[in-house]
């Protein structure tokens, strides 16, 4: 069970300021713990510590931060069953998807403590003319400075550790604003950091209510602002974030094609969609809300995804066998429930699923979705996915790239041809061939377009975001 209280870490220290924040369980709806919230004076003193801390991180060498990563990858494995209980106590996470993010947790610190120690960088040949003649050029890289992070709800451990883990090995001091509605996960990593020899004011960890916390965005202390969550509220921080750089893993309606040649790989196939689909309660901004799938097999298919999704366990997430547990509030499947009714009322089917009790959504499929609803055009966030047809494949990734959004997209083909075609075509920041968009591998690339957002996260791509090339040129003789 989780702890009955929870400090806040401000400059490396657990601070039990209060017990404001009630954080609950999302199944029963019961408070499960309750956790200290950051006013803005604490914010603030956060920002400052974390200035006076840069001096000592660009000073930490590369060994000492890749022992600080390995020391959090050995606790976490000592607390993983923790982890899990407390991820799925206050994200309402299916067990057993709640052990995998505890996986994804150790498997991204990991990779962080590999690319603290190569963190290299070049020489360049300056000697492209006379004038240049006896000059030559190195280039390394240096932390950016203090880092704002504020992370999501949904995946309140491994979408952190893709921003705390990088900033270590890049050396670079932090304050992180954790989802307020899942900041357990984050509290015992600040827990565990704190058991290191990091500089002080290193990091912070500050649960706060968003309207509470502009200093995150606002602050020219800080020099980049990572953001995770949704696109209405990733713009308009980037709007109020002034000089430094902004960092926007936003939200998605991702499709998945299924090309006409996978006749005979219904079963792989219906697997991997109904995970994508309805994994985690469908909170996954790369989880499948649009199948297209080609006329000649589009049948088949569609019996076979019915039957799996009606066969989906909806229940208690500290159960096993539940696949599908409560969404993260009950607003929020409100609001799922009344753009569905929506689609159905402009002449879409629901052809499995669609009940809806309270905060638990049940995994529901449906077809005929016109593409003007908000279920078609916008992140449904929810377990909820679309069945379409099409004929030709070139017209398929025209659908596709009919969106707002350009995060991942994944097709399912035998043809060569076809992948290299989506990839070339597809407007998204990642394509996923035979397998679901939402595939993620914690080293990879990962990032979107349009209103998906800016930049690319993966260990090694958040360090190059997080530091900065600096140019030395030495003459050779003068």
């Amino acid at each position: 069970m989780l702890n009955k209280t929870y400090p806040y870490y401000l400059a490396n220290e657990a601070v039990a300021a209060n017990t404001d924040l009630e954080v609950t369980d999302k199944f029963s709806g019961e408070v499960a713990t309750r956790v200290a919230m950051a006013d803005a004076a604490a914010i603030d003193k956060a920002i400052g510590f974390a200035v006076e801390a840069m001096p000592a991180m660009r000073a930490f060498a590369p060994f000492k931060r890749q022992a600080v990563l390995e020391h959090c990858v050995k606790r976490f494995r000592e607390r993983y069953d923790e982890l899990a209980l407390a991820l799925c106590i206050e994200a309402g996470k299916p067990i057993n998807d709640s052990k995998g993010e505890v996986t994804r947790l150790i498997d991204t610190f990991k990779v962080a403590a590999e690319e603290a120690v190569r963190i290299d960088g070049e020489i360049v040949n300056l000697q492209i003319s006379p004038r240049a003649n006896g000059y030559h050029g190195y280039v390394k890289r240096v932390p950016i400075g203090p880092c704002s992070f504020i992370s999501p709800f949904n995946f309140p451990l491994n979408l952190t550790a893709h921003k705390v883990a990088p900033a270590i090995a890049a050396g670079v001091p932090f304050v992180l604003k954790p989802a307020s509605r899942t900041p357990v996960g984050a509290l015992i990593m600040g827990e565990i950091l704190a058991e290191t020899d990091l500089p002080k004011g290193a990091f912070s960890i500050l649960p706060a209510h968003r309207d509470g916390a502009d200093l995150f965005t606002t602050d020219e202390r800080f020099k980049l602002l990572s953001f995770t969550g949704s696109p209405a509220v990733g713009w308009e921080l980037k709007k109020k974030a002034g000089k430094k750089k902004v960092i926007l893993e936003l939200g998605g309606n991702a499709a998945a094609i299924v090309d006409g040649d996978q006749g005979g790989k219904l079963d792989y196939v219906v697997d991997r969609l109904a995970f994508g689909a309805f994994y985690q309660s469908g909170q996954s901004c790369i989880g499948v809300q649009r199948i297209l799938v080609h006329a000649s097999i589009y049948d088949a298919l569609r019996e076979k995804l019915i039957a799996k999704t009606r066969s989906l366990v909806m229940g208690d997430p500290k159960d096993e066998k539940t696949f599908v547990g409560p969404m993260i509030s009950e607003s929020e499947s409100k609001r799922l429930a009344g753009w569905m009714e929506s689609a159905v009322q402009a002449g879409a089917t629901i052809v499995a699923g669609g009940k809806v009790d309270g905060a638990m959504f049940e995994a529901t499929l449906l077809e005929g979705v016109k593409r003007d609803t908000d279920l078609y055009r916008k992140e449904a966030f929810g377990p909820v996915a679309i069945l379409e047809r099409f004929d030709d494949f070139g017209v398929a990734l025209t659908t596709v790239n009919d969106s707002d959004f350009g995060l991942q997209a994944g097709v399912f083909t035998d043809s060569l041809a076809h992948a290299h075609r989506a990839w070339d075509e597809l407007e998204v920041g990642g394509v996923v061939i035979n397998d679901v968009p939402s595939f993620r591998v914690d080293n990879m690339p990962y990032g979107g377009v349009k209103d998906s957002g800016l930049g690319r996260e993966g260990v090694r791509y958040a360090i190059e975001d997080m530091t900065e090339l600096r140019l030395m040129v030495m003459r050779e003789t003068w």
